[in-house]
């Protein structure tokens, strides 16, 4: 038991000593004078699977999150993806060449989790990792995931972003390297990032 606690120990440290070299990154406020209509975004909306190297813009990385599951209404916390049963229950962690962060959608801040790449595409320079916190033998984690990737999806065509969602990826070997509880689970991954020219 002693053997195990230590090697716990061992882990969360290593874990935390990973995002270490990373800084916290405050997110900017969503800009709504956006000019695409829905309609737009629906006649765009495409998987592509082909990106442009360049990372995002700050502003288009934070417009990006907002939209996917960003807090809408303050006053409530409520979120721009419904939820079934306001479970709320998908997080975000966005996967860098430099590192993995948390989404806080609360504080609009992206929290360094570890410094390992963890793209699932790593030509593209932005991966969502869309996690259902729960039980798995659940159906509205699958749900509520599919709502926040058809979010990404139309952002991603109003905006000019090329995006492709993607059950493919080693979901348990994701959630050793984020260090996420039993009860969540990996549901989809969403490469973003400007077209290819």
């Amino acid at each position: 038991m002693k053997t195990l606690f230590s090697t716990l120990i061992l882990l969360c440290s290593l874990v935390v000593g990973c995002s270490q070299s990373l800084e916290p990154i405050q997110l900017s406020a969503p800009d709504m004078t956006r000019e695409a209509t829905m309609m737009q975004a629906f006649a765009q909306r495409k998987s592509t699977r082909e990106f442009s190297p360049r990372m995002l813009s700050k502003q288009d990385l934070s417009d990006l999150l907002w939209a996917a599951n960003g807090v809408n209404r303050p006053e409530s916390g409520k979120r721009t993806a419904p939820s079934a049963m306001n479970r709320q229950d998908i997080d975000l962690y966005v996967c860098l060449e430099k590192g993995a962060y948390f989404f806080d959608h609360k504080q609009n801040t992206l929290v360094p989790v570890t410094d390992q790449d963890l793209r699932t595409m790593k030509d593209a320079p932005v991966v969502l990792l869309l996690v259902a916190r729960g039980s798995g033998d659940e159906p509205w984690g699958a749900m509520d995931a599919g709502i926040v990737s058809q979010n990404i999806s139309l952002f991603c065509a109003a905006a000019g972003l090329a995006t492709v969602p993607r059950a493919s990826m080693d979901a348990p070997a994701l959630a050793r390297a984020l260090g996420l509880p039993e009860d969540c689970t990996p549901m989809l991954n969403q490469p973003v990032g400007y077209f290819r020219k």
